[in-house]
């Protein structure tokens, strides 16, 4: 009898998956240049937006139903196109289905880039304050001009708290749900509300279905 994990993800998901994964970004992290579906998730969150946005009313209402809609459309092609390459590769072999899998994990999970993040800011506070608050400017949202030392080292290590949650904890626990395809689900849910997920004229209301969802899926 099928269980409602079978029927999220109808592809045999083995454990070691994930510690081929966990091996492969410790060694090779997120390399800028190589293929990666969250930058997918990103082209086309940028031409669906812009599609939605020249059909739709420029009213309240319609820039609500705009964002809705880019919700569905992006996370649902990210997780039935996971869905159907790991489904078709498992047709043609169940090894290259693992291969693909394992890929799919590693571009879900951000567990190098995290300490990498942590250790430049350490790194650059050895080489002066200046350095280090610009360092680090470039992974908060903040102000980070008059902060000291110890204000550098407080903000980076929060930072990396909170970004835990967005690329290992998270990202784990859907995987762990319905396999790799709920995994980039989840991975196009934080990928829309870090493009449209905003409070300012623009995405106050296109983007306030996005933020929404991504507090939810990370409650």
């Amino acid at each position: 009898m099928k269980t409602i994990l079978d029927l999220i993800n109808p592809v045999p998901f083995s454990p070691l998956v994930i510690v081929f994964a966990f091996a492969l970004d410790m060694i090779a992290g997120d390399p800028e240049r190589f293929p990666h579906p969250v930058r997918w998730m990103g082209r086309l969150i940028t031409f669906v937006e812009a599609q939605l946005r020249s059909r739709l009313p420029k009213t309240q209402a319609g820039e609500r139903l705009g964002g809705a809609l880019l919700w569905v459309t992006v996370v649902g092609s990210a997780y039935l196109l996971t869905l159907a390459a790991l489904y078709l590769a498992y047709k043609v072999s169940p090894t290259l289905s693992l291969v693909i899998a394992v890929y799919f994990v590693w571009a879900g999970l951000s567990v190098k880039s995290l300490g990498d993040e942590a250790m430049a800011v350490v790194r650059a506070l050895e080489k002066g304050l200046d350095e280090a608050r610009a360092c680090l400017s470039r992974i908060v949202g903040r102000d980070t001009a008059d902060l000291k030392e110890e204000g550098v080292l407080k903000a980076a290590v929060e930072t990396v708290a909170e970004n835990a949650s967005d690329g290992v904890i998270a990202p784990l626990f859907f995987l762990a749900i319905g396999g790799p395809p709920l995994m980039m689900a989840y991975k196009a849910v934080n990928t829309l509300d870090s493009m449209v997920g905003y409070k300012n004229g623009r995405y106050r209301h296109f983007g306030w279905f996005s933020a929404r969802a991504d507090d939810a899926a990370n409650f």
